[in-house]
């Protein structure tokens, strides 16, 4: 299945690609698979964090091709922006050329409770690094993640009375959580929810063409919004209890 898909009538299609955070894993529940690829055998770095089962599904979501990364690796675990974003060359290389990025993150925006999902429209990549340091430079990021799609999920969110809020994504390296000091500065520079991961897929994916969407399963609220300490094991169960409404969405717009 490398390279091109082909679709009804012979017309040759490009899969749609979907990466899976943190505790996301059952997203992948309702695709119909038909091949299997670990990361091992990909020859990519393997992640090391409960909930990366670290491998690729080819099947099919609502009818349309579709390639899933079932998790990702991170700069925490002593990895480089290159083997970060590893992943989403990968899935070029097999044909995709929309890739969605998905993500468990911290909540900042009072408005956006832990439970819900968040469209990303716009990101902050604090990281310190960049998958394109000695390759092609000046990649304009005016917009990473593509307005047109963002208003079919949206309105198929409508449709189905879900409640996705949109907002700005801040990622950062970790792998400690962020302070209540640093969750005020994020705020007051305009991010809605943080994360370690997803921002340099995303400037990795526009710098090779690829259309970008992004989301992010608000699982916690950040630092200092609450009495209750972060713990890694929440963060799992409330992507796992989110993942059937973004399921739901998915397929749906797979549908269109």
């Amino acid at each position: 299945m490398p390279g091109s898909v082909w679709g009804q009538g012979g017309r040759m299609k490009h899969p749609v690609g979907i990466v899976l955070g943190s505790g996301l894993g059952p997203l992948a529940g309702r695709v119909v698979v038909e091949k299997e690829v670990g990361f091992g055998e990909a020859g990519l770095p393997v992640s090391s964090v409960r909930g990366h089962a670290g491998r690729f599904l080819f099947g099919t979501l609502g009818g349309r091709e579709v390639i899933v990364m079932q998790g990702r690796v991170h700069l925490y675990e002593g990895h480089g922006a290159a083997a970060a974003t590893a992943g989403v060359r990968w899935l070029h290389d097999h044909g995709v050329r929309h890739v969605i990025l998905t993500n468990a993150a911290g909540t900042l925006n009072a408005a956006h409770a832990p439970g819900g999902w968040m469209m990303l429209t716009d990101h902050l990549n604090l990281t310190g690094t960049s998958p394109l340091e000695g390759g092609p430079a000046f990649i304009d990021m005016s917009e990473v993640y593509d307005a047109a799609v963002r208003r079919d999920f949206h309105s198929l969110a409508i449709e189905r009375e879900m409640t996705l809020h949109e907002g700005v994504y801040a990622g950062l390296r970790g792998p400690q959580y962020e302070t209540p000091a640093e969750i005020r500065m994020l705020r007051a520079m305009g991010a809605d929810a943080v994360g370690m991961s997803t921002v340099l897929e995303a400037i990795q994916a526009r710098a090779i063409g690829m259309k970008v969407s992004g989301f992010s399963c608000l699982t916690n609220w950040a630092a200092g919004m609450s009495p209750q300490a972060l713990d890694h094991a929440e963060v799992i169960e409330t992507g796992a209890a989110a993942a059937e409404a973004m399921m739901d969405l998915l397929e749906a717009w797979c549908r269109l």
